[in-house]
């Protein structure tokens, strides 16, 4: 599948998901056990990229650590977690090691 397919087909499912999403009044409770299942998830989608990228489907690689990102920002945004990704500087002095 061509890089230009993958997008289209995650895009075409993303507005499906907006056309259809119910925001709904109940508060979301996020117990440790929750906030740590969704770090498993977001860790699993981090191994599956470098399985990918050794695999040479680098399409596959990139859906799979936006995937990690999105949910690691998400538990960010909620509160649940807290980090900074890298500068650009940092990843630079950490490529050159």
């Amino acid at each position: 599948m061509s890089l230009n397919k993958l997008v289209s087909k995650y895009i075409s499912s993303a507005e499906h998901v907006f056309s259809q999403v119910e925001v709904v009044e109940t508060p979301v409770m996020l117990d440790l056990p929750r906030v740590c299942n969704i770090m498993d998830f977001a860790k699993a989608y981090l191994e599956d990229a470098e399985y990918y990228r050794e695999k040479k489907k680098f399409e596959v690689s990139l859906t799979s650590i936006a995937y990690c990102e999105g949910l690691l920002d998400a538990l960010r945004l909620l509160g649940a977690v807290k980090f900074e990704w890298p500068t650009r500087k940092e990843k630079t002095k950490r490529s050159r090691k």
